[in-house]
């Protein structure tokens, strides 16, 4: 069996021990292992032919040359967010240019799924594993449906794949978070200010709720829910009166929205339909400066809370999603997402994940009227609260 394995979207710790794991695993059972660089680019870019062009394009992948990936963070086959579904023609390959492929005269969108397919078949990969968040897994979808043999292993920092409890890269999102708003309490106390700190999480607001309720902050902004800016400066300045150090600190998602505004963003839209986001907690910041006429800290952890090496449950739940995908693929079981639910892990129709939207839970969760995690009955509930 020959096995294809790919990550693509943003980068998270744990990408590396879920490769390692899979090319441990399945070299064990007599298969090869081939690495796509760069996501999707690397089965898009890959020229057909011109292999020998081609070749950087992919690694053949055993226990030799992925001993110690485990050891860092990111991912090692690099990654990219480009969606074939969704090339615009300024994207198009160099060598799709060529005018026998007459890709420039179409006056329709070119279906690069087709060519995905040639490589795919060229590359005689019996099974594709990939690793991704949503819109890379919608990607896999596409594929599934064109019958390419896929199974998918979720992973986004933001936690907000539908039919899991979990994906790889959110505890150390949050553990780097939650040891960032630690260390920022020095200068908040210090100089007696509130401050702000803008966390991922683009429609879900987990990464600022989790973060909050374990760093104990005195408010989170989520994105799932608008917040009145005057309303909060009121709390946060209460706060910060209460505190016998007299100084106050809240979390806020990248994609939260005042009442009555929009959602922060810049930047030319990814393949994916996404522009960057960031930049609420500065306005948030100069709301509150203004309101109170306070002096405060705005601190914009960003990508500093995927950066470095896993945690260990990262690794365990990248090491342990990895054998599973890995055991679908020696027994010919296509077209699933592996999973977990209510603390088990287990496998879905790779379809689950377009069956719903993955948000806060509101009810359970968050108090609306007061900004904060309202995390008080665990009571059956699972270790990821979902």
């Amino acid at each position: 069996m020959r096995i294809g394995i790919l990550t693509g979207g943003g980068d998270v710790p744990g990408l590396n021990a879920c490769i390692k794991a899979v090319v441990y695993h399945a070299t064990d059972a007599g298969a090869e292992i081939i690495g796509i660089r760069r996501g999707w680019a690397g089965l898009l870019e890959y020229n057909i032919d011109a292999p020998e062009q081609s070749r950087k394009l992919t690694l053949p992948l055993s226990k030799a040359n992925t001993r110690t990936v485990d050891r860092t963070g990111g991912t090692f086959l690099h990654t990219s967010r480009t969606n074939p579904a969704a090339v615009e023609k300024k994207e198009i390959p160099a060598y799709l240019r060529m005018p026998e492929h007459g890709l420039l005269e179409e006056k329709e969108p070119v279906n690069f799924t087709l060519h995905v397919l040639k490589v795919i078949e060229h590359l005689k990969l019996d099974v594709l594993i990939s690793i991704g968040g949503d819109d890379t897994q919608s990607y896999s979808l596409r594929l599934h449906k064109e019958g390419v043999p896929i199974i998918a292993i979720p992973k986004t920092m933001d936690n907000d794949v539908y039919g899991t409890d979990y994906c790889i890269g959110f505890s150390t999102a949050v553990t780097r978070s939650v040891d960032f708003i630690t260390a920022l309490r020095t200068v908040a106390g210090s100089h007696e200010r509130i401050a702000v700190v803008e966390l991922f999480g683009r429609n879900s607001g987990e990464t600022s709720l989790i973060s909050a309720y374990l760093a104990g902050v005195d408010r989170a902004i989520i994105s799932e829910v608008p917040f009145d800016p005057d309303k909060l400066a009121r709390f946060l300045w209460e706060d910060k009166q209460r505190n016998p150090s007299n100084y106050a600190i809240m979390t806020i998602s990248e994609g939260a929205q005042m009442i009555g505004g929009n959602v922060v963003e810049y930047g030319q839209q990814d393949a994916y339909g996404h522009r960057k986001l960031g930049g609420i907690g500065a306005l948030t910041e100069e709301a509150i400066k203004e309101i109170l006429g306070v002096r405060t800290v705005y601190q914009k952890v960003a990508y500093l809370m995927r950066s470095g090496e896993p945690d260990a449950l990262d690794r365990m739940v990248a090491i342990s999603f990895a054998n599973l995908a890995t055991d679908l693929a020696l027994k010919k079981d296509y077209g699933k997402m592996v999973a977990l639910r209510e603390g088990k892990y287990t496998t879905l129709p790779i379809e689950t994940l377009t069956q719903g939207v993955k948000r806060v839970d509101i009810d359970e969760l968050y108090d609306v009227e007061n900004y904060k995690p309202k995390v008080t009955r665990v009571l059956n509930k699972p270790m990821f609260l979902y």
